[in-house]
């Protein structure tokens, strides 16, 4: 893997604690922590007054590839990943063909191997038309199984909405099973009232009432009940309401949980007062909500009932957003800037940086059984970022790197900066510059403790 790398005299935040320390990158892993001396085939970083992070590792995105480029691929994303600080990720099923047999699964990250600049994994997709299948396979080897963006492809796919299929799954499913989880049945019955009432040009801020938080509150009570029942591990994807955060436990720790949760971003950054001011733009599924529902899944991320943050990464073009409500694609890109946006709160006081560090690389790791990442230890992966606290830019078209072109939170002024992201010892961005020749690995899982 080339010269090794020191990085020097960087406050490491990892484990709970932040400290400054030197460390040594060979061979793709952490050699070294502790006080280095320096060598002369020591390639030197000076990290002093920044901070050294675990690369982030995104639960949930939507990187689009194969068969919806023209919104996003593996390599467009992953790019705007590296330089949001994102050394890992692990994608949602619902490209085309969905990921709902082997072939296709084995198919992506043979893409992925030649595309993407960072790490990756994906969910092997499961809904009404081949769950007899998958619970015929040895689950084990996927690091998840999912529903979550099939019900675009047609309706009756998210298990949420099925008692039946999820008796069926949970009671046989070794992996984790991450649902999208919303009750369509309530959903429907909000928007023939809303289409009766103004056809077909609704306002955006109408979205948190159709999709309101009732039908996210009794899809999840229903399906913890059914998990537990069959002790299988399941995981809610992009909790958006305070009333589910008092669903889930901090009692235990991750490692003994069987019923976990996540919360995106942009539910913590956005609120219903946004709509106004940004429209269709923040149109997501689950749908932002209240600001009491913000508030409430800040405090249950703060006292340890969400486990993970994650950005539901969804890139549209601008014009499938800009369409009538009900034409208007859900979903928008954020993984180039979640970090930043975790770190403005951290400026703000409301949060510390190893609880930070703690729901975006540890408990990743922890939670799908990653080898080797997530953490910053000697014989680690070297996925790792040098940030600094006191740098201020202003996102822009002129530095967005998604393939879409576009962000939410453009003209939005952030006092963070990542600047340098390692992903498995390889300095692949820079200030601004990226490396393109090394390819980012496929995440393998273990069943050992981490």
């Amino acid at each position: 893997m080339g010269q090794s790398t020191l990085i020097k005299n960087s406050t490491l935040v990892n484990e709970g604690k932040s400290y400054v320390a030197d460390v040594l990158l060979s061979n793709g892993l952490i050699d070294k922590i502790g006080n280095i001396e320096r060598e002369i085939t020591h390639k030197i970083i000076d990290g002093t007054g920044k901070y050294l992070l675990p690369g982030i590792i995104d639960g949930q995105v939507h990187f689009r590839d194969p068969g919806l480029k023209h919104k996003g691929d593996l390599y467009t994303e992953s790019k705007a990943a590296i330089a949001g600080g994102i050394t890992s990720f692990i994608d949602m099923p619902n490209t085309v063909p969905n990921i709902l047999t082997v072939e296709s699964l084995r198919n992506k990250y043979e893409i992925a191997s030649q595309k993407s600049l960072a790490n990756y994994s994906f969910f092997f997709g499961v809904n009404g038309d081949n769950i007899d299948e998958v619970i015929k396979m040895d689950t084990n080897q996927f690091i998840g199984v999912s529903d979550d963006g099939l019900y675009f492809t047609k309706k009756g796919n998210l298990l949420a909405d099925s008692p039946e299929k999820m008796e069926k799954l949970f009671a046989n499913c070794k992996s984790i099973i991450a649902i999208h989880s919303e009750k369509e049945e309530i959903i429907e019955e909000n928007e023939r009232i809303f289409r009766e009432k103004y056809g077909e040009n609704i306002s955006p801020k109408f979205h948190p009432i159709i999709r309101n938080a009732q039908s996210c509150f009794e899809a999840t009570k229903r399906a913890i009940e059914i998990a537990k029942k069959h002790k299988a591990r399941l995981h809610i994807l992009h909790l958006t309401t305070e009333a589910e955060t008092h669903l889930f436990q901090n009692d235990i720790p991750l490692k003994e949980k069987k019923i976990t949760t996540e919360v995106s971003v942009h539910h913590l950054w956005f609120s219903d007062k946004d709509y106004e001011r940004l429209g269709m733009l923040i149109k997501w599924n689950p749908a932002i909500k209240s600001e009491q529902d913000k508030n409430g899944l800040f405090k249950a991320l703060l006292d340890d009932r969400i486990d993970l943050i994650t950005t539901d990464h969804a890139p549209h073009t601008l014009e499938e957003k800009e369409k009538p409500y009900f034409e208007s694609m859900s979903g928008a890109p954020m993984v180039q800037h979640s970090l930043n946006c975790m770190l403005e709160f951290y400026k703000q006081g409301l949060i510390s940086l190893e609880k930070i560090v703690e729901k975006m690389c540890h408990n990743p790791s922890i939670l799908y059984r990653m080898t080797k990442r997530g953490f910053i230890r000697e014989g680690y992966y070297a996925d790792l970022i040098l940030v600094d606290l006191n740098s201020q830019w202003t996102v822009s078209k002129d530095n967005i790197l998604y393939k879409c072109g576009w962000s939410p939170l453009e003209g939005t002024t952030f006092q963070t900066a990542i600047k340098q992201t390692f992903v498995n010892g390889n300095l692949v961005y820079d200030n601004g510059k990226i490396n393109e020749t090394i390819k980012g690995m496929e995440i393998t899982i273990t069943t050992q403790s981490t």
